[in-house]
């Protein structure tokens, strides 16, 4: 990385941690959907994932990182982490409560640390794709490598894409 080049907290928390990683940075003033940056960074969509925050019906908060393409299933979602049911926070809410802007959520270096599921599709992958916490930057992190950095579950939680 050039020494130029902006850093993101994310980016220092992976050097910190000594994590390798593989950072993407394409200038935004807005964001854009995911499958939008996901060509810009001439990647495929289905290694590029997002970041959602939920609430369940006990109030706790949870995070989920999908592939940019799917939506989050509320009902495997809820089942993977023993929820009756969640819902998404409103976007409002999501400056206060994590510290990242809709389109920079990053699941490192959140203001608190909250239950974390990767959907299963990141398995079939060597590195994923993800939010390194600010619009237009991105990380390039190996699940084994994401796992000295935060904890998590893999689970089924996106919808079924049948008929798509």
């Amino acid at each position: 990385m050039a020494k130029n080049e902006e850093k993101t907290n994310v980016m220092r928390v992976l050097e910190q941690k000594k994590v390798p990683y593989v950072p993407y940075h394409i200038p935004l003033d807005t964001a854009v959907s995911g499958e939008e940056m996901a060509r810009l960074m001439n990647q495929d969509p289905e290694q590029v994932f997002k970041t959602l925050v939920t609430v369940g019906k006990t109030r706790n908060h949870y995070v989920f990182v999908i592939p940019v393409g799917l939506e989050l299933d509320l009902r495997k979602a809820a089942k993977a982490v023993g929820e009756k049911s969640i819902e998404m926070i409103p976007q409002k809410e999501l400056l206060p409560l994590t510290g990242y802007i809709h389109g920079g959520c990053s699941p490192i270096g959140m203001k608190k640390f909250f239950t974390t599921t990767i959907d299963r599709h990141a398995g079939a992958f060597q590195s994923i794709i993800f939010s390194a916490g600010k619009v237009g930057f991105q990380v390039e992190v190996s699940l084994l490598d994401l796992a000295k950095v935060i904890r998590y579950q893999t689970a089924d939680v996106t919808a079924d894409s049948a008929g798509v």
